[in-house]
């Protein structure tokens, strides 16, 4: 296990538990960039990936009105972190870790 948790640069606690996984932002060694994003956790039914959605407004020029918009997004989960269905979470922008992971999940929100 590792102990420390290194610091990713945007201004999240560190989880409490550490890990092992290669994949973690704070515990491995992947790095994180780009888009960071609040979404609600959709599904857990995945090992290691959940699925989040993301609910935001697009302004329509035409109409000069906005419409709703969702959009859902794969996010690795390190075993550090534990969610279930309808948590409130951070995802941050990562290398591609598969096909369509190519956020990571790193914080928990209340």
């Amino acid at each position: 296990m590792a102990s420390k948790a290194r610091d990713i640069g945007i201004g999240v606690k560190p989880p409490e538990s550490g890990c092992d996984d290669p994949n973690c932002p704070f515990h491995g060694t992947l790095s994180v960039r780009g888009q960071v994003m609040d979404c609600v956790v959709r599904s857990v039914r995945m090992d290691g990936t959940a699925v989040v959605e993301r609910h935001y407004l697009k302004y329509q020029k035409k109409y000069e009105r906005f419409e709703k918009r969702s959009g859902r997004f794969s996010a690795h989960v390190p075993p550090c972190i534990h969610l279930e269905a309808g948590d409130n979470v951070t995802i941050m922008e990562c290398r591609p870790l598969a096909k369509t992971v190519s956020f990571v999940v790193v914080e928990r929100r209340d």
